[in-house]
């Protein structure tokens, strides 16, 4: 499985001739290729190509002019959602915030048109565009993804996408993740086929962090601790863990607080056994109406505290309940 779009960098010097000879050639001959002047101004001091696959594909190259070195500044960078022609297999990876700033506000001016040439209606969402931009124009997950927020509504049962979309887009417009975007977007994945398991969960982190966010906290992810494990915020002080259990239709458990007590003992077997302290989240936005309301009036004890379990919609609406004596409050009873 392919990851997350990134840069590769070039140390070699570079001409147009070249980039004919070493990129285009090797493309074509192999998928089939058309190299093209950039739909926008290149970086200041830099050439650049667009290269069109016959397979749909695209990759940007930009360099200077017979000039190359390992300094960010005298790189060549290249990316693309297609095959590596084989003179840059060597090169080292950048994510977009690793590159000078003149190359990666080009290249995603580039890709972003793109991604909207291919799928008009994300241009209505342009934060969460710019935010997934790297898996929603990946080699391998670019049609998964779109399709689990369009078709999908990122994982909200009974619930439109354009619904979801808007949540996100007014969530991601915040800034709060835009310093960590090559942390948060790539849990999205870039799987070829839609893992709506893996999809799902991955947005139960952005729902506990926007509840988290509008309760007032800092919220810093992927906390690296020195047990080896890793949790998945700090809010301001304390550390916060998520889960997010399926319904009881997609899973073996036989009723909702089953399913919850299954989900919860994958976290108290690890994370949670070395750290006690932290309060677990557990999200059950994948719950539909009635299972949820068995949860919401039954409140059962899931196996942790402190804990949180709540329900969130695309509509803003919040439900849920806590267990324990939390260490932040979000303003549940």
């Amino acid at each position: 499985m392919a990851r997350p779009l990134r840069f590769r960098c070039s140390p070699a010097p570079w001409t147009l001739d070249r980039v004919r000879s070493d990129l285009l050639a090797d493309l074509d001959a192999n998928i089939g290729a058309e190299m093209r002047g950039p739909w926008f101004r290149p970086p200041d001091g830099y050439e650049a190509r667009r290269f069109e696959m016959a397979n749909g594909d695209v990759a940007l190259f930009a360099w200077r002019e017979g000039q190359g070195g390992s300094a960010p500044d005298d790189c060549a960078y290249w990316i693309g959602n297609t095959e590596t022609p084989s003179a840059l297999w060597r090169t080292e990876k950048y994510g977009f915030d690793a590159v000078p700033y003149s190359v990666e506000r080009w290249a995603q001016r580039e890709l972003l048109a793109q991604l909207h040439e291919e799928a008009p209606w994300l241009a209505a969402y342009p934060h969460l565009s710019w935010f997934f931009l790297p898996v929603l124009l990946s080699k391998d997950g670019r049609d998964s993804t779109r399709t689990f927020l369009r078709e999908h509504a990122a994982g909200f049962p009974d619930a439109e996408g354009e619904a979801a979309l808007a949540f996100y887009e007014d969530f991601l417009s915040s800034g709060i993740f835009d310093g960590d975007r090559h942390v948060m977007a790539g849990k999205l994945g870039t799987s070829e086929h839609v893992d709506h398991v893996r999809m799902s969960a991955a947005m139960g982190e952005f729902n506990v962090a926007k509840l988290l966010h509008d309760a007032g906290y800092e919220v810093t992810p992927e906390i690296e601790l020195d047990s080896g494990h890793a949790l998945d915020f700090r809010a301001d002080g304390a550390l916060v863990e998520v889960t997010r259990p399926l319904p009881v239709s997609r899973r073996a458990a036989g009723t909702p607080a089953a399913a919850i007590r299954d989900t919860v003992a994958t976290k108290t077997d690890g994370q949670l056994r070395e750290h006690p302290e932290a309060m677990l989240v557990v999200d059950c936005s994948s719950f539909p109406d009635d299972t949820w309301y068995r949860v919401r009036d039954g409140r059962p004890a899931v196996g942790h505290e402190p804990a949180a379990i709540v329900r969130l919609r695309p509509d803003g609406r919040v439900e849920g309940y806590t267990v324990g004596d939390p260490p932040v409050e979000l303003g549940l009873p």
